[in-house]
């Protein structure tokens, strides 16, 4: 492939650095690729994602930059992706992915390591954007005070240090990525069990056009089966509860003896399955959910 191939990305530190991993791999094949920065309806708008209209926020402009062909490929955050996918577009490849697991940073001033749930002292500020952290910490400490919390991954951070927040919760892989300062914060890393995942949290998406099977086959050079695998089992879940990333809708797989293990939190209640195929996992946790909550069934 010898044209310079476009990636359109978000302009966020965490998005360029993502579409940066991407374009890197490209160029260590000898494509020379550059980025196409895209300011997407989350960019632009600070209301809680409660009040916004639509799905695919952070997504959905990107997407059409590559539909209306000012880019070839984007780079998306797995998760931000809503639960259909868009006409004329397919996945080509999940590559490794990054650890899924949560992160609770903590004001020291804060911190009760007393507490069986949640090292937080009562009633304390907590900062989160997302429907499915707000449930699960209600669920868990309905004593915190849940406040909206906007803004990339580092401005998050500095709302937190000046005060705005007595604690945050975020997802381990931005902070990692960004190789962010944490220093004169408590952090602990929870673990699924204590507080399940986003759909796809840790995993980056490289969507194309459909009609473009030679891009398709060099993006799939940066495929992970395994990511791949995970990331299916969680967004079939995903699919059949006709959610996107505002659903409360924790779900986290992984590879064991068995094949992939599921699990997931849905309605104040955790839900888990085995078996080997994504489909059918995703499928079994559905099954499970619908018995406790039948105003989910297709």
């Amino acid at each position: 492939m010898s044209e310079t191939l476009r990636i359109a990305t978000r302009g966020s530190r965490l998005a360029l650095w993502q579409a940066e991993w991407v374009k890197t791999r490209l160029e260590q094949q000898g494509v020379q690729a550059e980025l196409v920065i895209v300011e997407t309806q989350g960019d632009r708008e600070q209301a809680p994602f409660a009040q916004m209209q639509g799905q695919g926020f952070f997504t959905k402009a990107v997407q059409e930059a590559v539909l209306e062909g000012r880019a070839d490929l984007a780079v998306h955050s797995y998760k931000d992706l809503p639960g259909e996918g868009v006409p004329g577009l397919e996945i080509a490849a999940v590559p490794p992915r990054e650890d899924p697991r949560e992160l609770l940073l903590v004001h020291p001033s804060a911190l009760n390591p007393g507490q069986p749930v949640l090292p937080l002292k009562q009633g304390i500020r907590v900062g989160s954007s997302a429907a499915r952290r707000k449930a699960q910490l209600h669920h868990l400490r309905p004593d915190l005070e849940l406040l909206e919390l906007r803004g990339n991954v580092p401005t998050r951070v500095e709302k937190l240090l000046r005060g705005d927040y007595e604690a945050i919760l975020l997802a381990i892989a931005g902070v990692k990525r960004l190789n962010l300062d944490l220093s004169g914060l408590h952090v602990q890393l929870l673990e699924p069990e204590q507080l399940v995942p986003a759909p796809a949290q840790g995993a980056l998406a490289l969507e194309c056009p459909t009609h473009r099977p030679a891009l398709k086959a060099l993006l799939k050079q940066l495929n992970d089966p395994a990511a791949q695998a995970t990331v299916a089992a969680e967004r079939g879940l995903l699919r059949r509860l006709a959610g996107g990333c505002q659903l409360a809708l924790g779900a986290t797989a992984r590879m064991g003896a068995e094949g992939l293990e599921l699990l997931a939190w849905y309605g104040g209640q955790r839900y888990s399955a085995k078996h080997p195929s994504p489909d059918q996992v995703a499928e079994a946790v559905y099954q499970q959910i619908r018995l406790d909550h039948p105003e989910v069934a297709r």
